[in-house]
């Protein structure tokens, strides 16, 4: 057992991340960052829950981007094949929970 208290996980570059589980081949993982991703698609769902500080979840769609505001206790969900890129508005702590070995 072990308690995780996401404000004071920081880490050294962005997107850093603090392994919590693996649950039948899905991880959980804390992420530190204070700059952008990368666009993506992941193969297979994704969660992402912002738990300190605010992210711009940026998503392709038909050849159309759109722009969604995410505040602490916000959750966003991408299924597989969705393109998607998150930007930070300053340091922020998001859990995200997606099959081991997402990009």
């Amino acid at each position: 057992m072990r308690k995780v208290t996401a404000k004071e996980f920081t880490g050294t570059r962005a997107w850093d991340a603090l392994d919590i589980e693996n649950i039948e081949g899905a991880t959980v993982r804390l992420h530190w960052t204070d700059a952008p991703y990368k666009w993506h698609v992941n193969d297979g769902p994704e969660v992402f829950v912002v738990l300190d500080g605010a992210v711009d979840m940026h998503t392709r769609r038909n050849g159309r981007e759109e722009i969604w505001r995410l505040a602490v206790g916000d959750v966003f969900h991408a299924e597989s094949g969705d393109e998607h890129v998150a930007h930070p508005d300053g340091p922020a702590r998001v859990l995200v929970i997606e099959k081991a070995g997402s990009v």
